[in-house]
């Protein structure tokens, strides 16, 4: 399950229900196995989701808006100088994009499970489009950049012609390209349908809808995530950060403790929001190709696991901005500039208004405002 939402065959156990008919599927029909009631799982939904996604929204919005704005600032600065956007700044610029549109898609899912999907069918499979298009380049991008910081380390005298910005632009392009075609499965598959549990009717939802025709889609899908989406970044991060290391063998103790304690930060967090919701993916692919046999205690478990495991996951569009930007010294350097020079402007700001409501209160003269605004032009 790779959205946001459980598929429809998640809330069954023993039987399997036809939305369409409304009756039961024909493999079943003849046992007539209770159901399996999940209702208890859409309540925990309903109080969790909303306010872990809205959390994810804010955080991810104000951190990697800072990002774009530092490195907009850094690129105006040094743009004089003659100073070519780095590799790294162009991956970051990437994966900042990607993290933000990412979070936009949040607040939707979290209207749709504190109320009901409302924005139509449209934006139903945009917001889904969006969401697996940065999902997947996000974790691409993060690979890029450990690649880069290979290069650059590990082989820096002989990567040099490699490491250029039109590289870093057409490895970028690649990634969207591929990312856009795998969101394809989102547009064709996703709608928004009604629920029919029982006696209730809950909905409109928008997720995926997986017919019994359609199950070798559903499960090649969530194998294509848990490789893409996880497994080959992570060797690649692996791969790079290793041998970055060793590199450094001969560095100084401090700088080497240093180096190592923020290997060991990127590489865990990584593995610690993303891990879990990629395990509950490949179990659920097992039980749909018959290797592991489901109960109602098992799907409640696939359903309440992979919807945390997920808001999980979607958190570290969040914390990109501080792994990758707020821990580099060059984008702490340009961030304090920029915050100085905020509030250098406001302060000026500030006093101009006080120095203009003395004069008004004491001079009262025209001439004497306009010396003003003169000489607070030529402090701005």
């Amino acid at each position: 399950m790779d959205e946001a939402v459980p598929t429809t065959e998640d809330y069954w156990a023993d039987i399997d229900y036809d939305d369409e008919n409304n009756t039961l599927s024909p493999e079943t029909s003849g046992s007539m196995a209770a159901p399996c009631l999940q209702e208890d799982i859409y309540v925990f939904a309903e109080k969790y989701a909303p306010i872990v996604y809205s959390l994810v929204f804010v955080l991810a919005v104000v951190g990697n808006v800072l990002v774009l704005c530092v490195i907009r600032r850094y690129r105006s600065s040094h743009s004089s100088r003659g100073c070519a956007f780095s590799l790294t700044d162009t991956f970051l610029l990437h994966l900042a994009i990607s993290d933000l549109l990412l979070a936009f898609t949040l607040p939707l899912f979290a209207v749709q499970w504190a109320h009901h999907w409302v924005f139509g069918v449209p934006l139903c499979k945009i917001s889904g489009a969006l969401f697996s298009v940065n999902r997947y380049s996000g974790i691409l991008f993060l690979a890029c950049i450990s690649f880069d910081r290979y290069l650059a380390i590990v082989h820096a005298v002989t990567s040099g012609w490699k490491r250029n910005t039109c590289h870093a632009q057409v490895a970028c392009a690649i990634i969207w390209v591929i990312c856009l075609g795998l969101s394809g499965v989102d547009i064709f598959f996703k709608d928004v349908k009604e629920l029919h549990l029982l006696d209730q009717t809950r909905g409109p939802y928008c997720q995926l809808w997986f017919t019994d025709s359609a199950t070798q889609w559903h499960v090649g899908l969530q194998l294509v995530s848990v490789v893409l989406g996880f497994g080959f970044p992570l060797l690649i991060m692996l791969y790079c950060y290793i041998q970055i290391f060793r590199s450094l063998c001969n560095a100084s103790r401090r700088q080497k403790r240093k180096s190592l304690s923020l290997i060991i930060s990127l590489v865990s967090v990584f593995v610690f929001c993303w891990a879990p919701f990629n395990i509950f993916q490949l179990v659920d692919s097992l039980h749909w190709m018959g290797a592991l046999t489901g109960s109602c205690t098992f799907n409640k478990v696939m359903d309440i696991g992979t919807l945390i495991t997920e808001s999980v996951g979607l958190s570290h569009c969040a914390l990109n901005p501080l792994l990758y930007g707020f821990v580099g010294v060059k984008f702490r350097r340009e961030l304090v500039k920029m915050c100085k020079g905020l509030l250098g402007r406001r302060g000026l700001l500030g006093m101009e208004e006080w120095r203009e409501r003395r004069h008004r209160r004491f001079a009262g003269s025209s001439s004497s405002a306009e010396s003003e605004n003169t000489f607070y032009s030529a402090m701005m």
